[in-house]
Formats: C-alpha cells, structure tokens, sequence
C-alpha cells in the first residue's frame, strides 16, 4: 500500500516516467544499442527497487547450474569502495566487492566464479578472457541496464507488490516503466503465501497478461536452520528464544513474520539497505542485546548483512550472533519445469561438461 504523503510526488513521477520511458524508446529504435553475446547470460532483474528476492534467486540458479555447467557471476558491485572490473579471490572482503557478490563468494567459494564491474558491456568480455571455461553468466540485477541485452531475462515481482499494481518513482516503487515487462522471458510471483489457492493464481497470471513467449511461475520464501556467523555451527529456535533483529535489507516484512511465530519474542535494529556496519553499530547492537532479559537471546541477521558483519569477528567472536538463510521454493510443483527451461536455454548454446 502507498503512504498517502507520496501521492504528493505525483508530478515528480511523471517527469520520471517520461526520462525512463524516453530512454527505452531510444533503446527499442536502436539509437542506443544493446549488444547482444553469442553465449548464455542469464539476467535476474525487477521493475521495482529492491526486496523482491533478486540474491536468493541468483543463488538458486547457481545451485541448479553448478554441477553441469561452469558458472560465473556478474554484479555491478553496489556500494563498494573500489570501481572496475574485479574477480573475487581468497582475500576478497566485501568493501571490495559489495556484499551479494561476496555473499556468493563465500557460499560457493571456488565452486563459481564472482566477478563484479560496473560497465557490463566492458566486463562481460574481461570475465570471459579471464574465465575461458566459463559456460554460463549470471548477471544480477541487471534488467534496467540496457546495454547488454541477455538472452533469458527473470524478472521478480512481489506477490503482496505485484508491479501490476505499482506506480514509478518516488509515488510506488517502480523503477521502470510497466511495458518493459514484454522484455522478460519468465515472470516469477516471489514471496507468496504457501497456500496461494489455484484460483488465486489464475487470478494474477490474467492480470500479468504474459505474452505468447513468457512462463510465469511462483515462489514461496522459506527459512533455513541458523548458522554461527563464524563457527557455521548449526542452532534451532526454541519456544523461549529471544532475538535480537540486525538487517539492512530492503523488506525485512517476511523475516518479521517469520520471526513472530517462530520465536518467543524479538526486537528489531533495522539499518538502510546495504548498510556498512561501523564500530558505533557494534555498540548499539550490544547495547540492545544487553536490554533483552533472557538467558536464551541471540542475534539474528540476513546473509546480505553477515558479510558486512564478518569484519567484527573479534569482538563477536563471543556472541551468539546466527545467520539465517533464505531460499526460494517453487508452488504447484513449477520448479521442475522452471528448472528444465534454464537448463534448455544454455545447452542451445553449448554442452555440458561431464
């Protein structure tokens, strides 16, 4: 739902649609070029600015393709402190790289490869003189940037947010305009409830209107166990766990919610999306822990926020501080044939390895 106060920025929203809608236009004439790769690159992209589950679907992709395929990943690397074309190794930190890249970094290690640039049309290049055997590109979020244009693009919409229902910036959250749609080849429905109904479905596929080449598919987000954020050891929630909330996420709704019912109680310090802790957040943070009167309290955070966190591991190293992990979880048993279409799209270009 829309704050009242932002109908305010309605005159602010049409200057915007009609620079965005003008660049399109310039793109869809040809004026600006989008070049095009004889190679897969698959592309997780949105219309609307953040929280609608971009870095989860990347890393369902790389689990899917990782054993069949030499996989790489792209980003431009938001809110680093370096600028050009980089691939992550054994020392990389976040600062270097941006916190989704490194976020794959440490979870896939050297099963892929992590590359970030801000120029895709530069980078994409470099990574493949870098990488010869590289056989697929993940780019993520990279739907919006038309100079590269990919030959499967994903595009994510929220269930509770469908763009359908959106408006472009700053009254909604659209950050393009809504025909730019007709650039996706699979529409996935993210975070919806578990037990969306057949008819709800129906319901919201006659609303998207997916043209003759798009498959539209849906997804529930589903919580894994709680790892230490330095040890990996594993911890359940208990029915008197207290939480302490640390994110700085785009929608921390769904990990609210999920939360409320799955813990006794927890408290919140929410920070602005990809927030670099400094050392007055470790403060508060242990300020606010020190205020939950319980025996059995630990801190949750996301996997974003974790490689942010990573840094303070000496004076963490004593709290019992878990990250927990996010997946994406296909509804109506679409996962397979999601899973089958990835699969098609690169085997068009090249052969898996054995």
């Amino acid at each position: 739902m829309l704050k009242s106060f932002r109908y305010l920025l309605f005159p602010f929203s049409i200057i915007y649609g009609g620079v965005v809608a003008l660049r399109n236009w310039l793109y869809n004439k040809n004026i600006f070029k989008s070049i095009s790769f004889n190679f897969p690159i698959i592309c997780i992209g949105n219309l609307a600015v953040g929280g609608t589950g971009k870095t989860p679907m990347a890393e369902y992709l790389i689990w899917l393709l990782k054993k069949d395929f030499a996989v790489a990943t792209l980003s431009r690397g938001y809110k680093r402190k370096t600028v050009g074309f980089a691939i992550a190794d054994k020392n990389t930190t976040a600062l270097e790289i941006g916190d989704e890249p490194m976020q794959f970094h440490k979870k896939f290690n050297s099963e892929i490869t992590v590359a970030v640039g801000e120029e895709r049309l530069v980078a994409i290049p470099q990574l493949l003189h870098d990488r010869p055997d590289t056989q697929v590109i993940i780019l993520d979020d990279a739907f919006q940037h038309r100079s590269v244009k990919a030959g499967l693009n994903i595009v994510l919409t929220e269930y509770k947010n469908l763009y359908t229902r959106d408006f472009l910036l700053p009254v909604g959250d659209l950050r393009d305009t809504k025909s730019s749609i007709k650039r996706a080849d699979i529409i996935v429905v993210t975070k919806c409830k578990p037990d969306l109904s057949p008819a709800e479905k129906e319901a919201i596929v006659n609303e998207i209107k997916p043209l003759r080449h798009q498959s539209v598919y849906f997804t529930e987000i589903i919580y894994g166990t709680p790892y230490h954020l330095f040890t990996q050891v594993e911890k359940n929630f208990t029915a008197d766990t207290n939480v302490l909330l640390v994110c700085g996420i785009a929608n921390p709704k769904p990990l609210k919610d999920f939360l409320g019912t799955n813990v006794n109680s927890y408290d919140m310090l929410r920070y602005p999306d990809h927030h670099i802790f400094d050392i007055d957040d470790l403060a508060e943070i242990k300020k606010q822990l020190k205020k939950i009167q319980s025996h059995n309290k630990i801190i949750i955070t996301t996997e974003k926020d974790a490689v942010r966190l990573f840094k303070f591991e000496e004076e963490l190293k004593d709290f019992a501080i878990y990250v927990l992990p996010v997946q994406h979880s296909f509804l109506f048993g679409d996962g397979i044939a999601f899973d089958l279409r990835l699969k098609g799209f690169i085997n068009s270009y090249i052969r898996p390895f054995s």
